[in-house]
């Protein structure tokens, strides 16, 4: 097991883990966000009550929830190693001008930042909805009126603007993190970077507007 050990505390290890947690991360937000989707539906919410209720009762998807939390602490910390991997590399150089690569993006530089935002506004998110539910459900067998709590949050424009802000945090995040992720597990080629390149911008654009929609739409009366 020791060399399973450096394999995963080495830089590429690292690398190779944040790749794989970020992929099935990116999963659940398919998941997610198709949940969410069914919101828009105009029938007061019903189709996503019965959607949330299945992902709220669903002894699988209980399960697969605590695979969930561990894949967002193990992206969470190896994301942290790896920060810290690069400052103590570059911490001869500390107080010297350093370019960026030319092809270097903001976004790409600024990954540790993004994650950061995105993870206080998973802790919002958390706290507003699947927190209380699951203590709710927990304590009475019964859940809450996720719909209708939906409705009440997003009529606070700090709620509003909160989630818009953990959404543009999310687009940049995804942009640079599902082509990444691709390279890091050697599965780039000259043959298809264009179609991953492609399918990250698009994947980052729809999933950050579909999360976005949702308390837009709320805050502007556009449904319920």
């Amino acid at each position: 097991m020791n060399w399973f050990s450096r394999a995963l505390t080495s830089s590429i290890g690292k690398k190779i883990v944040m790749a794989l947690t970020g992929l099935f991360l990116i999963s659940f937000l398919v998941v997610h966000a198709a949940i969410n989707a069914m919101i828009f539906i105009d029938d007061r919410g019903a189709t996503f009550t019965h959607w949330a209720h299945f992902m709220a009762t669903n002894p699988i998807i209980r399960t697969l929830e605590i695979v969930l939390v561990l894949g967002f602490l193990f992206h969470i910390a190896q994301g942290l190693l790896l920060w810290k991997q690069n400052r103590t590399a570059r911490g001869a150089v500390r107080y010297h001008v350093v370019t960026p690569p030319q092809q270097s993006r903001w976004y790409s530089r600024s990954m540790t930042l993004l994650g950061t935002l995105i993870l206080l506004f998973l802790v919002i998110h958390t706290s507003n909805f699947w927190i209380p539910n699951r203590k709710h459900q927990f304590m009475t067998g019964e859940e809450l009126p996720l719909y209708q709590m939906i409705l009440v949050t997003f009529q606070n424009p700090v709620e509003v603007i909160i989630y818009l802000l953990g959404c543009f945090s999310l687009f940049w995040h995804l942009l640079h993190g599902f082509q990444s992720s691709f390279q890091s597990l050697g599965l780039k080629h000259a043959k298809y970077d264009k179609l991953i390149v492609v399918s990250g911008v698009v994947f980052s654009v729809v999933i950050s507007l579909l999360f976005a929609m949702m308390p837009v739409s709320v805050y502007f009366h556009w449904l319920g």
